[in-house]
């Protein structure tokens, strides 16, 4: 199979019409969101559902978010909105959050991963919020990646994963945000971040009086209540260490340890901030952005993840960035692409 890729211009564009049919006849469809790209098949046939865990390599226990377009969709899929879910969606939605609510009998298991609850969210990315609207389901809509392997947040990262995989990439320009979307357990007392991501903790906390964040986010082994949250993930080809800590010492550590591989022979990839690299100024460098431009850094770090594929290092070094707002997020995948293998320094 060898797909299309087809620029979208304008929610108008007939091949959105051409999408939503390829979407009705059970076949996939990646489509742009403001996270990332996701791989669209029906969220209600079982057999769409298979297709796309078939085409990622990924395990079946891992749980598909079912993407909608409006309210009378939700109330199709999920037994209960309850009073916390409603409030998130006022807030924040279309837009960066994925909420876990009870699944409707509708729902197939296939989708949840054998779970009673479904993770659904509402894209702010008109050409996705067209494509669910012509087609007339929810569309499940995991990363449109090699399972393991990190995001795609743009159409030629898509392509590169999937291209004999699947039927359509729907190309609309880069992602806005860069990582995948909060996803919040609505079914507890409490909120609890599953994932975390645009729609930060303390976003989430002017609405709740206590936000909790699940254990697999610091790397709890845990039963999977949303994707993302039990296999190793984002992860490039060669192996990663991350740097975490004191800023100040960031360069003087990373540089010791460069040596020390380079020593042995290794030829070493450096994921680093501008000002970190602009200290080391080693040749095989991907910048992410500024250490204080946590926004921007989030939209980089998936390319600069995939950066080393082709460039044949046996091993990265990546610095890890504060840990608060969005950069709770970016230090999650960091983790997960690490393995949580990381060098702290005081």
């Amino acid at each position: 199979m060898e797909c299309e890729l087809i620029k979208i211009n304008s929610i108008k564009d007939e091949a959105l019409k051409k999408a939503a049919q390829c979407i009705k006849n059970g076949g996939l469809v990646a489509f742009p969101t403001e996270t990332v790209y996701g791989l669209g098949g029906d969220g209600l046939n079982s057999e769409a559902a298979a297709k796309i865990y078939a085409a990622k390599g990924r395990p079946s226990d891992n749980p598909l978010i079912l993407h909608i377009n409006d309210q009378k969709m939700l109330h199709r899929i999920v037994k209960d909105v309850n009073a916390a879910a409603k409030k998130i969606m006022t807030a924040f939605c279309p837009g960066p959050v994925t909420l876990i609510l009870p699944k409707s009998d509708i729902v197939p298991r296939s989708v949840t991963g054998g779970l009673d609850t479904v993770a659904v969210r509402m894209p702010d990315n008109d050409i996705v919020r067209e494509l669910i609207r012509l087609a007339n389901t929810p569309i499940a809509g995991p990363s449109a990646n090699i399972s393991g392997r990190p995001s795609p947040t743009t159409a030629q990262a898509v392509y590169h994963d999937l291209h004999d995989r699947i039927d359509m990439i729907l190309d609309g320009g880069a992602c806005r945000f860069g990582v995948e979307s909060t996803i919040v357990d609505c079914t507890e007392d409490v909120p609890v971040i599953l994932r975390p991501g645009a729609v930060t903790k303390e976003m989430l906390e002017e609405l709740f009086p206590i936000v909790k964040i699940d254990g697999a986010v610091v790397g709890e082994n845990v039963v999977p209540k949303a994707p993302g949250m039990k296999y190793k993930h984002y992860a490039p080809q060669a192996d990663m260490i991350l740097f975490e800590g004191n800023p100040a010492k960031m360069a003087s550590a990373m540089r010791a340890k460069i040596k020390e591989y380079e020593k042995i022979g290794k030829k070493v990839g450096i994921i680093a901030s501008r000002e970190v690299a602009e200290k080391l100024q080693h040749e095989n460098t991907a910048v992410y952005g500024s250490q204080g431009d946590l926004p921007t850094i989030a939209a980089e770090i998936y390319e600069c993840l995939r950066f080393f594929d082709d460039k044949n290092v046996d091993i990265i070094l990546a610095e890890g960035t504060a840990g608060s707002g969005i950069g709770l997020a970016i230090m999650n995948r960091l983790h997960k692409a690490s393995g949580f293998n990381s060098i702290f320094i005081d």
